[in-house]
């Protein structure tokens, strides 16, 4: 790390750009096949002695000029990212480049906005007003729809002696949302059972360049998928389908719109539910299973003598009331959200010239600079977290004060734990209920079983039950 000294003066960030096009390509190279994304950046802080420097990240030339970034990796320099005095983050949601407005209707999406322009209040508004609209319904849904969805994973479970999780859980929190924020269900009209897969088609489209297809050799990757936008009309039948079944309902035919018209709500609603709640939500459900499977010992008891005991204190009910009771539960979601984000990069440029600080030096960024950070380093921070790489599910209620501290360097939403979401920031819209729906998932689960287990031989994306003991205290 660079010396305390440093801290009384602004100095050159260190590492290097090299030569524009073959750099960004052994750079990438580096980042996709040679080392890895964590590896990638992890070795080059310990080689510059820093956790702030300069390097190129993918995607890359010849379709992506925009490589060239200040990387972030402590939670002090991390929390520029969200200082809309300092940054803006227009067009750098998924990355240091914008896929193509025909992915969505012709329209520029909320999430490619900044504050700063006009229209992103607008549009932010109504995403809140629409999460908001239906408040009651989030907590009775999600009973029913996990009813449903582990009623399917036991049948599976009882034929094969084993189960698939992910085919269920997409399927179930899709219709789920669907019917929370939009008030209709999807098996009811011609989208039927398809929109997870119409979803994830559409995603992987706009995600390929900084993606990995999940088959395919690496370098294959690297000449395909990731050398050129891949186009819109692979996946326009698909798309099709969604935004016809989210202009037909009744969300969009209020005064929520705010001044939008129809069809842009449309494909900001679809967004909203398809890319930011489902594909946020797709992967952090099984993150939170294999977390919570992987440390053994304990926890899966003292998860479920919370969950019961709150309750049955709570008269039998599972609503918001038992929730508050639920500290470990909430605790543990924390943890997983702290290890193993669902987004695991932000970026924003700089507005103007600044000095940035990290824990113990000072740098001058220029504006217009490219920053990216990378949040399950900064989340692990051992000058903020202790023993930072070592999963702890009750890292957050040990103490009040000492948790509500931490929280600030929850990053996982766009912005800190203890922040809200409004117009003025980018702070995801559903950071609240995330958090609900991920502790009732777990409360459901102990509800339910005493243990369960899961196959290890599975990446952390995809999980095969291996056990499903039923509750039996």
């Amino acid at each position: 790390m660079a010396s305390a000294k440093a801290l009384i003066s602004s100095e050159d960030i260190p590492g290097t750009y090299g030569l524009r096009i073959a750099r960004a390509i052994k750079d990438r190279y580096d980042y996709f096949i040679k080392e890895g994304r964590e590896n990638f950046f992890k070795n080059r802080m310990i080689k510059y002695k820093s956790t702030v420097y300069r390097v190129n990240l993918p995607p890359g030339p010849p379709f992506f000029p925009e490589t060239q970034a200040i990387v972030l990796l402590d939670s002090k320099s991390f929390g520029v990212l969200f200082d809309m005095s300092k940054v803006e983050k227009r067009n750098l949601f998924i990355g240091n480049y914008m896929p193509s407005k025909k992915f969505t209707g012709g329209f520029r999406m909320l999430s490619y906005m900044d504050p700063s322009e006009e229209h992103h209040a607008k549009l932010k508004k109504f995403c809140l007003d629409v999460l908001n609209m239906n408040s009651h319904k989030w907590v009775p849904e999600f009973d029913k729809a996990s009813e449903g969805l582990w009623a399917e994973v036991e049948k599976d479970f009882s034929e094969a002696g084993k189960a698939p999780f992910n085919a269920h859980s997409e399927l179930m929190l899709f219709n789920f949302l669907c019917r929370c924020m939009v008030n209709r269900n999807p098996t009811e009209t011609d989208l039927r059972n398809d929109g997870p897969s119409c979803v994830k088609k559409w995603l992987a489209l706009q995600l390929a360049p900084i993606a990995s297809s999940g088959f395919l050799p690496k370098i294959v990757d690297e000449v395909t998928i990731h050398a050129a936008p891949l186009p819109s009309f692979l996946v326009r039948k698909h798309y099709r389908r969604l935004r016809n079944f989210f202009y037909a309902t009744e969300v969009l035919d209020t005064d929520q719109n705010l001044g939008v018209n129809k069809e842009e709500a449309c494909h900001n609603l679809l967004f909203m539910v398809c890319f930011n709640a489902f594909g946020g939500l797709m992967i952090l459900f099984p993150r939170i299973i294999k977390q919570i499977v992987q440390v053994r010992g304990q926890l899966q008891r003292n998860l479920a003598e919370e969950v019961r005991g709150a309750v049955r204190a709570n008269n039998d009910r599972l609503d918001a009331q038992a929730l508050k009771r639920m500290r470990l539960v909430r605790s543990t979601v924390y943890e997983v959200l702290r290890m193993d984000p669902p987004v695991a990069l932000q970026y924003a440029k700089a507005k103007e010239d600044f000095v940035l600080e990290s824990h113990d030096a000072r740098y001058q960024v220029k504006k217009g600079e490219l920053l990216a950070g990378y949040q399950p380093m900064a989340m692990r921070d051992p000058l903020v977290f202790e023993d930072p790489q070592q999963f702890t599910p009750d890292r957050f209620m040990h103490d009040e004060d000492k948790g509500q501290n931490l929280l600030q360097y929850l990053f996982w939403s766009n912005g800190p734990e203890t922040d809200e979401p409004s117009i003025h920031n980018k702070q995801c819209p559903g950071k609240n209920i995330v958090i609900i729906l991920a502790c009732l998932f777990v409360a459901h689960i102990y509800l339910r079983y005493d243990s369960i287990d899961i196959d290890p031989k599975k990446s952390s994306s995809r999980i095969i039950f291996t056990a499903l003991n039923k509750a039996t205290f």
